[in-house]
């Protein structure tokens, strides 16, 4: 075993460190190049917990949002003139025009509809059913 010499560790070098860890980890008694202790399961236990982390990731934060995103593409997909919809910004309206080219979505704010107002197509929420459509528009 190399002579105990005390460095500071951010003089060494990465692999000099690394190599001093393994150096005070293994024992003493044990041969040069020789496996460290433990069974099988203790050398495969890392390997098998890194994919099961990600897997979970995937099913708990990007799969839900990959749905929820395919949901919204459906609803902006179907939006047709005389649709209620409420925005993202809390607006109700009913679709007077849909540019989808363009990405936008001309909505009648009032009954008489002179007023009207263009918001870009991923600003639409919602599209509101019959029911939903009565309690806005106040009946």
């Amino acid at each position: 075993m190399p002579p105990s010499v005390v460095l500071p560790l951010t003089s060494l070098p990465v692999g000099a460190v690394a190599g001093l860890v393994c150096q005070v980890a293994a024992p003493a008694d044990a041969p040069a190049g020789a496996a460290p202790p433990g069974g099988v399961a203790e050398q495969v236990f890392p390997w098998v917990t890194l994919p099961l982390i990600l897997l979970l990731g995937w099913f708990m934060v990007l799969r839900p949002e990959q749905e929820r995103q395919k949901k919204q593409d459906r609803l902006l997909g179907g939006l047709k003139k005389n649709d209620r919809v409420l925005t993202s910004a809390g607006i109700y309206g009913t679709v007077a025009n849909v540019d989808r080219d363009g990405q936008r979505v001309t909505l009648k704010v009032d009954d008489s509809g002179s007023v009207k107002i263009t918001v870009t197509l991923s600003s639409i929420a919602r599209v509101l059913d019959a029911s939903e459509a009565g309690v806005a528009a106040g009946d």
